[in-house]
């Protein structure tokens, strides 16, 4: 499987989902490369690709590089960087990407690629807050992209990932389509450990992800508080419901509808128990925040659909003056 179709795989984002990514693959058979810069760099360098899970730790040799002309054309390119980081992958990751490429877009939130061959009226529709120049769609077009919704925490020092919960990959071509290549993928995902399968519509699972950490990650950068302290809070769980209905709403305009009901996805995440958001672990780290791909593309879709987003647009508005004020946005 890994030597006749993904022999060649690149982790561009060696970080906490991305390094143990690239250590699965690399088990399963892959040879793995990674685009990396500064301490990642030496890390992934000096000691290779390492990865704790289930107590267990593993060190795979990985060719790394902060250029990918020294890494050439793969034939998997996972994409795990922040959404703030995409313009320079997008300006940098030609020399990765061959005709047959498939580029694995593993990321949080809305994508730069979410109305390729979806949307019905919207439709090719490009979305200011995720490619304001639509530079990022044209560098990775939508036909070399298969989508990927993550369900898994990990977390990572230079070089080093750990996991510690969760363990889902859910796969699928924007366009909807089954193909070849994609049950491929999800094959040798699998094969990697990963509960892995195959989406009919991944940007409903994109959706559907995003209608729970939308709220929870900018909240915990706000507050500094876990996930439980969040909604334990009477007053703070009813704002969260409350952008998550309008999120819903506007769902259900671009033919992504939700059943549930907010306090049914409160009790999904209350089950994972205790943690920091992703967010909350950049804002600690003093990176960037994924303000723009998580809740400025939602107000973006208000818009675009006509349905109001007050609540979301408070969420917004205090969420982007916190991370502007430590210089993360």
């Amino acid at each position: 499987m890994t030597s006749e179709y993904f022999n060649r795989a690149c982790i561009y984002g060696a970080g906490a989902i991305g390094g143990w990514i690239g250590a699965r693959l690399a088990a399963a058979g892959c040879r793995v490369s990674a685009v990396a810069r500064g301490a990642t760099l030496d890390a992934l360098q000096r000691h290779g690709l390492r990865l704790r899970e289930g107590g267990v730790e593993s060190a795979w040799p990985v060719h790394a590089s902060a250029d990918p002309l020294d890494l050439g054309v793969q034939d998997l390119v996972v994409v795990a960087v922040k959404a703030t980081g995409l313009l320079d992958v997008a300006r940098r990751i030609k020399p990765l990407v061959g005709p047959g490429t498939v580029v694995l877009s593993a990321m949080n939130g809305v994508p730069w690629w979410f109305f390729q061959g979806f949307g019905g009226r919207f439709a090719g529709t490009v979305l200011n807050a995720v490619d304001a120049t639509a530079e990022i769609g044209h560098a990775i077009p939508g036909t070399s992209v298969i989508g990927c919704v993550v369900h898994a925490s990990c977390t990572t020092e230079p070089g080093y990932a750990q996991h510690h919960f969760g363990n889902k990959l859910i796969v699928g071509e924007p366009c909807g389509q089954p193909s070849e290549r994609v049950m491929r993928l999800a094959a040798l995902l699998q094969a990697a450990g990963f509960e892995s399968s195959v989406s009919e519509q991944i940007q409903k699972d994109v959706w559907y992800k995003l209608w729970g950490n939308m709220t929870v990650n900018p909240i915990s950068a706000l507050t500094g508080a876990t996930t439980d302290r969040i909604l334990d809070d009477d007053l703070v769980r009813a704002f969260v419901s409350s952008v998550m209905l309008e999120a819903r709403e506007i769902g259900a305009h671009i033919g992504i509808p939700i059943a549930q009901q907010p306090e049914d996805r409160h009790a999904v995440t209350r089950k994972l128990g205790a943690f920091k958001t992703s967010m909350l672990q950049d804002l600690e780290a003093g990176k960037p925040l994924e303000i723009d791909a998580l809740v400025t593309v939602v107000k973006e879709l208000g818009a675009l659909t006509g349905v109001a987003t007050p609540f979301t647009d408070a969420l917004l508005g205090l969420s982007r003056l916190q991370a502007r004020m430590r210089g993360l946005y």
